[in-house]
């Protein structure tokens, strides 16, 4: 096939040139754009969660159809990310991230309008199918600005802090808006962020095309999102159902014989949707599975932790969302002197594991809570110690996830580094929801169930079970890290896989 567009000399040795790349003042502008597009879509991951009891009473929509506020979203952001990544390596990353931008303050819009449940659900659905386009967009947008190695250090502390502390931001402000405004606001608040980054990213960014001369594989398109979706349908399923239910293993089973045909499919594709290359060198492997073991620890933090706080220690929606403050501040510094000052220097197989250390021990601190406990004495120490550890492994993993990767390959490679943190928070989700739920059965079994201390202490039990399991999601992430990172330093793509073109 004939080439549709001129590469640099950079491009087709798997980098982008130096020259070729904006100038200083112009990345740092637009890493800001991508930070709050990214922090858009990180929020609304959680920002809906605290206005879920006010929606409920405004719409009339039953405690069993709660929780599709939240899974329509995830249900279409991780079953599309791949293909998403894929458009923006083929069509362009700037197009591909305009219209997710837009796409996602459109949807947002409507869901803010809601007069329906339904309404609802389908603005959240739609928001994950416009986020899928955005995030991968966002990510390699960033990984092609920054080519020398100390901004790129620094920029990824950047994304990486807003990926890690996004979340509990989203807390703090879906407190704060459902307080003062409305729910609808926690939707309707989108629109601010999408102004700004559909302006600047029309102004500053340009448009790269890199597998132009490449096909969108259609076969492999289809088998990994229905692979993905029934993935994440069949755990979420784990949190209405039981495990036993058809519903929940039959999905499960299906992903899982879907995503296999899919790799099989991909060493036979002529225009690989995932090309082998991404997956199989090992810091990278290491990288996707350590961004999908923090997404599965992660919520035995901000779930359960929300609910202890709000439940049993009486903190408004308000009040929760600032208790997460030190916990992000935390996570922003040790993101910046990780990324650009312990990796660059000790290399990833010391620092990652030993971040994944201390966050787990943070998260076994975190057990001693009670019913009369202090946030102060604990609760704030431990969220600290989270905070930095997350902070240790997050933006280093998402650096190196993207690091060496040919330009041709950023839109998948950034996508699959979003799909596991999104597959790795379905799993946590709905492992430790059913493990809370068993232990807080065991502890009433035999005692007086209409006792009030009885079923506070019942609830403290579902949460330190959640977040022993979460520090053991952490435990196992640091030997999978220590195993898998290569020694030494790292090199800063300076051995970029070569771009192939069909």
């Amino acid at each position: 096939m004939p080439q549709t567009e001129t590469l640099s000399e950079g491009a087709r040795k798997g980098t982008p040139d130096k020259a070729d790349a904006p100038s200083s003042a112009k990345r740092w502008w637009i890493l800001s754009i991508i930070a709050i597009a990214q922090l858009m879509v990180v929020l609304d991951a959680t920002i809906v969660n605290i206005a879920l009891p006010s929606a409920q009473a405004d719409l009339g929509f039953s405690d069993g159809n709660r929780q599709w506020i939240v899974t329509a979203y995830a249900l279409a952001f991780a079953s599309l990310l791949l293909l998403g990544g894929r458009l923006a390596d083929l069509f362009g990353r700037k197009p591909t991230f305009l219209i997710g931008v837009a796409g996602f303050a459109g949807a947002s819009v409507l869901g803010g309008a809601a007069n329906s449940f339904g309404m609802l659900v389908t603005a959240r659905a739609l928001q994950g199918v416009f986020a899928a386009l955005l995030a991968p967009a966002a990510l390699s947008l960033l990984n092609t600005t920054f080519t020398d190695a100390k901004e790129r250090a620094k920029a990824f502390s950047v994304y990486g802090a807003i990926a890690g502390a996004g979340g509990a931001l989203g807390l703090l402000l879906g407190g704060v808006l459902t307080d003062a405004l409305d729910w609808r606001w926690t939707l309707y608040v989108n629109i601010i962020f999408a102004v700004i980054a559909l302006v600047g990213g029309w102004m500053l960014l340009s448009n790269h095309r890199d597998a132009a001369s490449s096909k969108l594989d259609l076969p492999g398109a289809l088998l990994v999102s229905s692979g993905l979706f029934a993935l994440v349908y069949g755990f979420s399923n784990a949190e209405t159902h039981d495990w036993s239910s058809p519903q929940t293993w039959g999905f499960l089973i299906a992903g899982g014989l879907l995503l296999t045909v899919f790799a099989w499919w991909q060493t036979r594709a002529a225009h690989p949707l995932l090309p082998m290359r991404v997956l199989l060198d090992r810091s990278r492997g290491a990288s996707f599975l350590a961004v999908l073991v923090t997404g599965a620890g992660m919520f035995g933090v901000f779930l359960f932790l929300t609910y202890y706080l709000q439940l049993n220690l009486g903190f408004s929606p308000t009040k929760t969302g600032v208790a997460f403050l030190p916990m992000m501040a935390a996570l922003m510094v040790m993101a910046q002197v990780s990324t650009t000052k312990l990796v660059p220097r000790i290399g990833p197989k010391v620092v990652i594991p030993a971040g994944f250390a201390i966050a787990a021990v943070g998260m076994a601190w975190l057990t001693g809570i009670g019913v009369g406990s202090s946030y102060s004495t604990d609760v704030l120490p431990q969220l600290l110690l989270i905070g930095a550890g997350l902070g240790i492994v997050m933006p280093p993993a998402m650096a190196l996830a993207t690091s060496g990767i040919s330009p041709e390959d950023a839109g998948v490679a950034s996508a699959t580094v979003n799909a596991m943190q999104q597959v790795g928070g379905s799993i946590g989700t709905a492992l430790l929801n059913t493990l809370a739920a068993s232990a807080a059965t065991s502890y009433m079994s035999g005692k007086d169930a209409t006792n009030k201390l009885v079923q506070a202490q019942s609830t403290i039990e579902s949460y330190t079970t959640a977040f022993w399991w979460s520090a053991g999601f952490f435990a196992v992430g640091a030997v999978i890290a220590f195993l898998l990172y290569r020694r030494g330093v790292p090199e800063q793509d300076a051995e970029a896989a070569p771009v192939v073109h069909m």
